[in-house]
Formats: structure tokens, sequence, C-alpha cells
């Protein structure tokens, strides 16, 4: 007993359930960690354009040498001067970029939690198909197992002179083509398996069993991709005002003050002026550039009307894909009946034939189709159970939810 619980510890440590796997790939995958810096990087635009609002300040400092001097001009001058600017008005330049900004912002965050809940769809995808897989597996070798006991009683009757040999050829056919049935599932689960670990972000060593809370209907939200394309065409409104600000007037202020000296400079150069404050006040304004800001303007609005074109087919789909979802889960629910009423017979059937086939009163054609009956029945059984609950996870993601909260 000792060794057994030995044996298990390795399964127990490294099991993966599908919430665990769910909460490391929304914190750890490759794409989410690259939708993170892509929202981090849209933070700092924001601030940015925040302290678009402060004044400016400019230091500087120059050293002029020239080989004559003359009375009017000193051979060495040395400056340093300070610059305080700031922009009165800029005609609403300032304002629409940083509306722009955090528009693309609360995109950006939109689109990290798009691509965590459809990485989240995908995964209950993968597990849940990978399960299928294993199933199916698991009633191949049993199977196979049920074969191999024929095989093995069909080559000692042939020995025996009470068997011909195309019952053993028949048996061995069938026996063959379940290995070869076997094999194919295999590199299906691991083909399933290295997709399911790019996904999640590291090595999976097994799967442990999960399942979804009791269903009940959700109110239905957008989703965020839809979000983040409203939020981007919001941005789009305002680049095309902040590209219009240009023919608004602009007024800017700036005080410079600058200190000098003079080297190898004359008595007049002595008197001169060592220290300098000046104030300038600006004004701006584009009366005519041929219509290029108008055009440029116009190029943005058509673009923002075709992501409003693009936002209301996706909530279109979104709908659709909802009612859909509806639908496959009903279905599904139909199907998991039938398909065990049909392994309840399959399996019922398949034990009088196989007592049949024993004492010789049917042939092994008949026990053949009643053991792919019965092996059939198994992996659609447990693969339809597995579909409803990929049909939960589609469901509530297409209902605008995080799928790990509805999870046992």
């Amino acid at each position: 007993m000792i060794r057994l619980l030995f044996l298990m510890v390795p399964v127990l440590i490294y099991a993966d359930n599908l919430k665990s796997l769910l909460d490391y790939a929304t914190q750890n995958s490759d794409l989410v960690v690259s939708k993170a810096l892509s929202q981090k990087a849209k933070a700092s635009e924001v601030e940015s354009s925040k302290s678009a609002y402060y004044p400016t300040i400019d230091v500087g400092a120059f050293y002029q040498s020239v080989e004559e001097r003359t009375p009017m001009e000193a051979g060495d001058v040395y400056s340093g001067f300070a610059k305080v600017s700031f922009d009165i008005y800029d005609g609403g330049k300032k304002s629409a970029q940083l509306s722009q900004r955090k528009n693309e912002y609360k995109a950006s965050n939109f689109d990290s939690e798009s691509i965590k809940k459809s990485l989240s769809l995908q995964i209950v995808q993968d597990f849940f198909n990978i399960k299928s897989l294993k199933a199916s597996l698991a009633s191949r070798e049993e199977a196979r197992r049920s074969l191999l006991q024929q095989l093995t009683r069909m080559k000692r009757f042939y020995t025996a002179k009470i068997a011909t040999s195309d019952d053993v050829d028949r048996l061995q056919s069938a026996y063959d083509t379940n290995i070869y049935e076997m094999e194919s599932i295999k590199f299906q689960i691991i083909s399933e398996k290295k997709s399911l670990e790019l996904k999640v972000g590291k090595n999976i060593e097994t799967l442990d069993d999960s399942k979804f809370k009791e269903f009940a209907k959700q109110t239905k939200e957008l989703i965020d991709s839809v979000k983040s394309l409203m939020a981007l065409k919001e941005a789009m409104v305002d680049s095309a005002e902040s590209v219009e600000s240009v023919y608004y007037p602009q007024l800017k202020i700036e005080d410079t003050f600058s200190v000098y000296d003079y080297g190898r400079s004359d008595a007049n150069h002595l008197e001169s002026v060592d220290n300098q404050n000046k104030l300038l006040l600006s004004l701006n304004m584009r009366i005519f550039d041929k219509g290029t800001v108008a055009k440029s303007k116009q190029a943005i609005l058509i673009n923002s009307q075709a992501l409003s074109t693009q936002v209301s087919y996706s909530k279109k789909e979104q709908k659709m894909r909802y009612d859909l979802a509806l639908s496959a889960i009903d279905t599904s629910n139909i199907k998991i009946k039938s398909a065990k009423s049909a392994l309840i017979a399959a399996t019922s059937a398949f034990k009088t034939i196989s007592k049949k086939y024993d004492a010789g009163i049917v042939d092994n054609v008949v026990y053949l189709d009643a053991l792919t009956s019965q092996t059939e029945a198994k992996a659609i059984y447990e693969t339809s159970i597995n579909d409803l609950q990929i049909a939960y996870a589609v469901y509530y993601y297409y209902a605008g939810k995080n799928i790990e909260e509805f999870l046992q």
C-alpha cells in the first residue's frame, strides 16, 4: 500500500486541473504578457499627454571665441540662459490628444481582457478535446484486451484443428486495425497536449478531472473585443479634432533670462549688458493650406466610420454566437441521453454476444460487430459529455463572462 502511494505522489504533484491552467495562463502566457506590456505603454502615453499641460523649462549655454576681437565685439563670450514656455491656448489640441490617449489606453485594456478570455476558451476546448481522445483511447484499449483474448483463444483452436485460418485472420486483422487506431489517437493526444502547453505557457504532466457548475443562463454583455473597437473609434474622433486644432489661434508665452560674461574685451564691453530678461508673447493661426488639414481630418473620420461598421457587425456576430451556444447546450444534453442509451444497449448486446461466441453459437463477424459498436458507443458517450463542457465555455465567452468563474 505504501509503495502504491509512493508511486502516486508524482501524479498528485504534477496533475493540473482546468482552473489552475486558466489561472496560470492568464498571468504567464506570452500572449497575455505581450498585451500587458502594450497596455503599460499606453498608460505612459496618457501620462505624457497630461504632462503637456505644464509649462516647459529649458536651460542652455554657449561659448563663442573669435581670433581678432574688435571694439564692438569681445574675443570671448560666455552665456547661459533659462527659458520658461507655456501654451496659453492651443486650439484644443492637448485636450483632444489626451482624450485620444485615454481611449487608446481603454482599448488596450479591453484587448488585454479579450486575449485572456479568448485564450481561456481555447484552453478549455483543448482540455476537453484531450479528455475525449483519452476516453476514445481507453475504450480501444479495452477492445484490444478483448480482441487479444479471443485471438489467443482462436489460435489455440486453430492449432487443435477446430478453427479455420479465416477465423484467426479476421481476429488478427481486427486486432491490428485497433492497434493502428490507438497509435493515431496517441499522436492526436500528443499534438493537442503540445498545443495546450503552448497556450498555457508551461509543461503539463497530467490533467485532472474538471467540469463546470450546473448551468445557469447569463445576461449577455458586450465582449471585450467589441468594446476595444468602440474605444478605438472614439480615439479616432479625438485624433480628428486634434488635427483640426491647427485652424484655431495658438497663443504662447515665453520668458527667457540670459547671463553673459566676456573675455578679451575692451572698455566698451566691460559696460555691456551682463544679464537680460526677454518676455515673448506669440500668436499663430493658419489661414490657408489648400485643404491639407481638412482632408487629413476627413480621412480619419472615414476610418472612424469603418470602425463603426465593424462594431455593428461584431455585435451581430456575438448575438449569433450566443444564440448558437445556447442551442449547442440543448443539443449536447440530448446527445448525452442518446449516447448513454446507446452505450447501455451496446454493452448489454456485447455481453450477450460474447457468451454466445464463446459457446460457438455466433461467428466472429457478429462478435466483432458487437465489439465495434460497444467501443464506439463508449467513445461517443464520453465525447458527448466533454462536448457539453465545451458548449458551456463557448456560451459563457459570448455572454461576455470570465469562464473560470463558472468552474467547480
